[in-house]
C-alpha cells in the first residue's frame, strides 16, 4: 500500500522536531564563540576529542552489540556500494578538473559528496518514518570500514613526510596510518569481537556508551564554535560549495536510485531505505577530518551546515517519492 504524502510530510516535521538537540548543541557553540565566552580556536580540541575518543567508543559499543547477520541484504548493500564508488569517481574527477590536485583536497571533497550523516540526521528520520534505524547500520559500517579508510589514507598521503620519502613509501605509511586510527580500529574491533563472540565486560560497554553518547554534541559544539568565530553567510556560498551540496542532496540519491534499482534489482522498502540514506546531508565528521588534517576547514564547515538545511527542505519530497 502506498503511503500518502501526509505521512511523508509528518515524517519530515517530526524529524525536524527530533533535531532540536542537534540545533541546541550547534547553536550553543555559535553563541559562545560570538560572545567570546569560549574562544573559537578551542574547536580544534573539541573535534580532536570527538575524532580520537568519543566516536570510536560509540562505534565499538554499537557494532559489538548488533546482530550483524540480520542487518545485511547483500544485494542492497552491494548496490549502494557501487553507487557510492561511482559517485566518488565523479566527485574526484570534478575536484581535479576544478584544480584540486592534492590528495587531501580530493579526499575531502569525495567525503563531502558521498558520505552521509547517518548517526545524527538519518537515525531520527528513519525512526520516525519506519520505526527503526536498523537499515542505516550496514551503510554506517561501509562508510567507516571502506570509505573512511580510503579518505584517511589519502589524507595521510597528503601529509608532509620524511625528507627523501618516495611515493611508494608515503603510500605505505598512509595505508598503515589509516588502519591504526582509533576510528578504524574501533570499527574492526567491534566486528571481530562480535563475530568471535568475545565477552566484553558490561562495565566496559557501559563506559564506551557513556563516552560515545558525547560524540554528537561535542562534534556539533566544535562546529558551532568554529562557525561562530569565522561566520557563515548564505550569500557568500561559492560555486564549489553549491556543486558539492547539489551533488550530495540531489545527484547522489538519484544515482543510488538508478544503480540500486535498475542495475542491482533492489525493490520495495530497501530501495527506499538506500535512496533516503543517500539523500542525507554531509556528516559533521567532515569538519572533524578537515581540522584533524588541516585542509579545507572553512569549506567543510559550510558544506556540513548548508547541506543539512537543503536536505531538510528536500526531505518531504524524497519521502513522498520513494516510499512504497
Amino acid at each position: 500500500m502506498r503511503r500518502s504524502w501526509g505521512v511523508g510530510h509528518m515524517g519530515g516535521a517530526a524529524a525536524l522536531e527530533k533535531l532540536v538537540p542537534v540545533l541546541l548543541a550547534f547553536g550553543g557553540g555559535v553563541l559562545l564563540a560570538r560572545r567570546k565566552t569560549v574562544p573559537a580556536e578551542a574547536s580544534k580540541a573539541f573535534s580532536d576529542y570527538a575524532f580520537l575518543f568519543a566516536v570510536p567508543c560509540y562505534l565499538f559499543g554499537n557494532i559489538y552489540a548488533s546482530d550483524l547477520a540480520a542487518l545485511f541484504d547483500w544485494r542492497a548493500i552491494g548496490g549502494y556500494a557501487a553507487a557510492a564508488v561511482l559517485a566518488a569517481v565523479v566527485v574526484a574527477a570534478g575536484a581535479v578538473a576544478y584544480g584540486r590536485w592534492q590528495p587531501r583536497d580530493v579526499a575531502l571533497r569525495v567525503m563531502a559528496g558521498v558520505q552521509v550523516n547517518t548517526a545524527y540526521f538519518a537515525v531520527p528520520v528513519f525512526i520516525t518514518v519506519f520505526g527503526t534505524a536498523a537499515p542505516i547500520f550496514p551503510v554506517l559500517l561501509f562508510q567507516v570500514c571502506v570509505l573512511s579508510l580510503v579518505v584517511i589514507a589519502l589524507m595521510e598521503l597528503g601529509r608532509d613526510g620524511p625528507a627523501g620519502a618516495g611515493p611508494g613509501r608515503r603510500l605505505g605509511r598512509a595505508a598503515v596510518a589509516s588502519l591504526v586510527t582509533p576510528l578504524v580500529l574501533a570499527c574492526n574491533a567491534g566486528i571481530l569481537f562480535n563475530l568471535l563472540s568475545v565477552r566484553v565486560p558490561a562495565v566496559v560497554l557501559d563506559g564506551a556508551a557513556f563516552v560515545g553518547d558525547s560524540a554528537s554534541p561535542v562534534a556539533l559544539f566544535a562546529l558551532g564554535l568554529h562557525l561562530g568565530g569565522t561566520g557563515l553567510g548564505l550569500r557568500d556560498t561559492t560555486r564549489e560549495e553549491l556543486a558539492l551540496i547539489g551533488f550530495k542532496c540531489l545527484v547522489f540519491p538519484l544515482l543510488a536510485w538508478v544503480v540500486c534499482g535498475a542495475l542491482f534489482g533492489v525493490r520495495g522498502e530497501w530501495l527506499a531505505y538506500l535512496v533516503l540514506i543517500a539523500a542525507m546531508p554531509t556528516p559533521q565528521n567532515l569538519f572533524i577530518f578537515a581540522q584533524r588534517y588541516d585542509v579545507g576547514v572553512g569549506l567543510s564547515a559550510a558544506v556540513v551546515i548548508k547541506s543539512s538545511l537543503v536536505s531538510l527542505l528536500f526531505l518531504p519530497l524524497w519521502l513522498q517519492t520513494v516510499l512504497p
